[in-house]
Order: structure tokens, then sequence, then C-alpha cells
């Protein structure tokens, strides 16, 4: 009776090839014969919002002249999903992926093919330290942030009804994130084009305003919320307290490495499909001032939660926070965060959306480790 290695695939950019990709490829190369789709040129800029150090036909190149690959090509789709013809043609055994790769999507997509899915261990390579693309950005150590609770309470057309607070926390350029994402990268990017790698000296307050005010010249119809800017400028944890306008009136802050330590070790990013190009957030938008109450008083809650470092009530005040945020801008729930709830609801103690916007991250707050998704760091006041 004849036998056959089993197919493995992968999919990836595979930008700025270093040792990290190779052991990835030896370890996915462990399990049987490998494939590998890289993401076209086109779809990095969709989803990282920027262009590829090498093209795509320079990626190919090199990814099928490693020993371990057994053929590889350019996908032909977009998005997050972009391998979904190839791999339906190919028919693999096993989907290998490395944790900030996962998706419910693509466990769904699997699971519909009956393909196995199996997480990346990240083994160096012997002799060989870790590596990873994000790391070798890392000469920029300008942060990212990750809302928490309140986000469109810094925008006028809520806060003008209700006085309210949006919680941010800044965390360190441990990944890179989908542009578009709920992760304030379109401040970031403002912010590196200013400064290249990190922040200067200064009142980062005051820094935060140069950033508003380059991101939203005279004349944007769509401002960009000040919960940005201050989000990935001011270290730690901040309550910004906003009252009828774009810029909060008074902010708190929590620097102290316990509660930040507390807040990093029960949170954790699920990363969702990216939302169509027709995608609109403010489509069936019902702004009013009781569902703007519910968002304030949940947000108040979840600061006094994590105060005192109570992880069932952070989670409940931000799964309320979320609800309320659905009263007034319904088509952020799509069929695919509707799964992700589904998925983890028994799992976490509280969810919401890391943004309105697309491609995007479920944010879930967890008191047990949740399976393959993404761990952050936060930026602490010495950083």
């Amino acid at each position: 009776m004849s036998t056959r290695n089993k197919i493995v695939f992968v999919s990836g950019c595979y930008d700025m090839l270093h040792s990290g990709h190779v052991a990835f490829f030896e370890e996915a190369a462990s399990y049987g014969d490998l494939y590998v789709g890289l993401g076209s040129d086109r779809t990095v800029f969709e989803l990282k919002g920027r262009r590829t150090i090498n093209s795509e036909q320079e990626r190919l190149y090199m990814v099928k002249s490693i020993r371990h690959v057994k053929e590889a090509w350019i996908n032909s789709g977009s998005g997050i999903m972009d391998f979904e013809r190839e791999v339906r043609a190919l028919k693999p055994d096993i989907f290998f992926v490395n944790s900030d790769g996962y998706t419910p999507a693509k466990e769904a997509f699997c699971r519909e093919l009956g393909i196995e899915l199996i997480v990346s261990r990240r083994i160096p390579g012997k002799g060989m330290p870790a590596r990873s693309t994000t790391a070798l950005r890392q000469e920029c150590r300008i942060p990212y942030r990750v809302e928490l609770c309140g986000g469109w309470l810094d925008q006028p057309s809520v806060n003008s009804l209700v006085p309210g607070s949006v919680i941010v926390m800044s965390i360190e350029p441990t990944i890179e994130f989908n542009d578009k994402s709920g992760m304030a990268t379109s401040s970031r990017k403002k912010a590196v084009e200013l400064w290249q790698t990190q922040i200067p000296a200064g009142n980062r307050e005051e820094l935060a305003k140069l950033i508003f005010c380059i991101e939203n010249p005279p004349g944007t119809k769509a401002v960009s919320g000040s919960q940005d800017q201050l989000g990935i400028l001011l270290p730690g944890l901040n309550k910004l307290n906003y009252d009828n306008g774009f810029w909060p009136v008074s902010i708190e802050s929590v620097t102290d490495d316990e509660t930040l330590n507390f807040v990093a070790e029960h949170l954790y990013l699920i990363q969702l499909p990216q939302r169509k190009q027709d995608y609109d957030v403010l489509d069936k938008t019902n702004i009013n001032r009781a569902s703007a109450k519910k968002l304030a008083d949940a947000t108040e809650r979840c600061w006094a939660a994590i105060k005192a470092h109570d992880a069932d009530i952070f989670g409940k005040s931000m799964t309320e926070c979320f609800e309320a945020q659905l009263e007034m801008y319904p088509a952020m729930s799509t069929p695919d965060v509707q799964e992700a709830i589904g998925k983890y609801r028994g799992q976490a103690c509280g969810w919401k959306l890391s943004g309105a916007g697309g491609g995007g991250y479920m944010t879930l707050i967890a008191k047990k480790p949740i399976p393959n998704a993404i761990k952050v760091v936060p930026c602490h006041l010495d950083n």
C-alpha cells in the first residue's frame, strides 16, 4: 500500500526574511511536505498600511530557496484569508500558524475542509536567538494603544449628551498591528513620520496635541478621536475625561507596575477578519443620551475594577461598554464578531472590539489563558 507525506500549508508575508522565519518553516516541515502561500504586495499594503521592503517576487524567490519548503506561490486572494482558493485546491492535511496569525475564521475554515490547525511553539533554530519581523523593526519604540472601555466618548457627538471617559493603555510594539485595527495605527504612523524612532523629550500631552492637529487638519470631517494620540503618548493606563469636546478636560493616570501587570495578565486579543471595503460603521447610527450614559457608567465601573484588581467586574463592565456602543452604533456587530463572542463566551469574563474600523481585534478579559490569543506588554512609566 502506497503512503504519502502529509501536506502542510503555511501563509504569511515573509518580508525581511530572518532566522525566525526559517525556524517556523522547519517546525512546520516536521509534520510533512511544506507548501507556502505568500501575501501579495497589494494584500500586505491593505492589511499593514505600508509597502513591503522586498517585492512579492523577491520574497517568493527567497522562500522557494529554503530547503524546508517544497513549493511556494503568491496567494491570489486579499485580506487575512487571501489563501482560500489555493488551500481548497491543495487540500492540505495541516494548516500551520503562529499565535499572532491565528483567527477564529481560520479555525472555522479548517473545520469546514477537515484540515488540522496547529499553532507553532515558536522554537528558534539551534543556537539561534528568537527572532521576529516586528523585533527587527523595533528600533522604533513608539507604542500602540489599546482602548479598554468607553470608546466613542471622545467624540462630541456622544460626550455632549453625557460627560464620560475613555480608558486607554499604552503598549509596547511587540507585534505589528494591521492598519485600521483599532490600535491607533494611523496616529502612530504620524508620530513615526514626525519622530522616526522614539518619542522626544517634552510634555506628553502637548506632544499628543501636535499629533492630533497633524492628523486632523482644518476641514477634516471625520475627526480622529484624541484617545488615539493620548493613548500612544501617555505611558501606563489613562482615564481620559471628556465633557462636550474633542480634548479631555482632565486625565487620571495609573502607572504602578502591579496594576499594569494585572491588566496585561488578563487581557487577550483575537484577530478578526478584515471587514469589507464598503463597510460603514455609522450606518443606522442611533446616538442617544440613555445609551451614552450606559457607556459612561460602564467606564466608571471598569476603572474602579481595574484599580481594585477585580477581573470579574473588569470583564463585565467591558461587555456592558460594548453593549452600549452597539445600541448607538449597531453596524459594529457583524457575523464575525458574533461568532467570536459565541466561541469565547464561556472562557472570558468580558469582551469588546478593539475599534470600530475594519481588520480589528476582539478584546477579551479572562482569568485563565485563552489559547492562541495575542498578549500585549504595557508601556511603563520609564519607557
